[in-house]
């Protein structure tokens, strides 16, 4: 049977159907996550056993037939395996030591610590439907290292601003290792089973001007040269979320396949400059499933009508919330497939 999703990444002509998945597909707005994650007893717990990781991965699977699953992890977990401390705070969100140098850093457990993370990739190749296509992900270095100079994650993201204006060689060298273990990381995730990846660069709209060349298109670039340089051909969607009119330009510079897009910027006006060469993928507004009803069904057709004469995948500007009703997913899900 076929993949969809792979199908509109490897190949030129438009699908008959409209493929569709959702960020944050597994996660909080699921009973049956909740469930879970309380056996679980912690979100890192959660995120490092292979069974249970594997279980809320497949939940939305079966749910809502999406045509792709993504692996149930965490960007957090590079810092983790690096040696820095990380944790999670209930109804708060992760916690790290702050560091501000790469001295901090070692890449020497990195393959031993990832081992969980990769069975449950080859779990997911056993078990998902023969049409479903499974994607694995990283974050990119501008974001992970946000969140390893601050300690949290932060309103603008100020303390790697400033981290990387009083002592540019050290925050280079902090980006310089997040990128050599995401290759390795990624790398992994293909040998077992991984057949599409996807770079999260969330808080690439907090970089301007020559800043977002250095550190978001730079080194999104290095992971993607770096995973080809091993040899690895799998498809790579970028997400550079609030890159406003640098979208085309990181699409192009990078060389992702694929290019996801926030709910923030019309969708029209980031295609209208996209080569036919790079995928499109999003952009609904994740609080549109959280009100459903005809409201959502025109941000969709919205949507599906500006796409209509390329290859785009359907998806969120943005994660999917803990608020939204699940039979609101499964409203909108339905009336995309009826639309054929």
């Amino acid at each position: 049977m076929q993949k969809t999703i792979l199908s509109v990444l490897n190949n030129s002509e438009k699908p008959k159907t409209l493929p569709i998945w959702l960020m944050r597909q597994a996660g909080r707005y699921l009973p049956e996550y909740k469930k879970v994650r309380t056996q679980a007893g912690n979100f890192l717990n959660l995120c490092y056993t292979p069974e249970l990781a594997c279980e809320v991965t497949l939940q939305p699977i079966r749910k809502y037939a999406f045509d792709a699953s993504i692996l149930f992890a965490d960007i957090l977990l590079i810092p983790d395996a690096l040696g820095q401390k990380v944790w999670f705070v209930e109804g708060e969100g992760p916690r790290l030591e702050p560091i501000s140098s790469p001295d901090e850093l070692t890449l020497d457990n990195l393959s031993q610590h990832m081992k969980p993370v990769y069975q449950t990739v080859s779990l997911l190749s056993e078990r998902l439907p023969k049409e479903t296509t499974l994607i694995g992900f990283a974050g990119s270095p501008w974001t992970v290292a946000t969140y390893m100079i601050a300690g949290r994650g932060t309103p603008n993201q100020a303390p790697a601003h400033a981290l990387k204006h009083n002592d540019a060689h050290a925050f280079q060298g902090i980006m310089d290792v997040i990128v050599e273990a995401t290759i390795n990381y990624l790398a992994a995730q293909v040998e077992h089973g991984a057949e599409v990846l996807q770079l999260f660069d969330s808080w690439a709209g907090s970089l301007n001007g020559d800043d977002f060349d250095r550190f978001c298109i730079a080194p999104n670039k290095a992971i993607i040269n770096g995973l080809r340089a091993k040899g690895i051909t799998t498809p790579i969607i970028g997400f550079p979320r609030g890159a406003k009119n640098r979208y085309v330009d990181f699409a192009v510079e990078t060389g992702v396949q694929a290019l996801s897009i926030d709910q923030d910027i019309a969708l029209s006006s980031v295609i209208a400059d996209l080569p036919d060469t790079v995928v499109s993928q999003g952009n609904l507004d994740p609080l549109c499933l959280i009100d459903g009803g005809q409201d959502m069904f025109s941000k969709v057709d919205e949507i599906i009508e500006v796409t209509k004469d390329r290859r785009h995948i359907f998806n969120l500007g943005h994660g999917i919330t803990q608020y939204t009703p699940p039979q609101n997913v499964s409203a909108m899900v339905s009336y995309i497939r009826n639309k054929g």
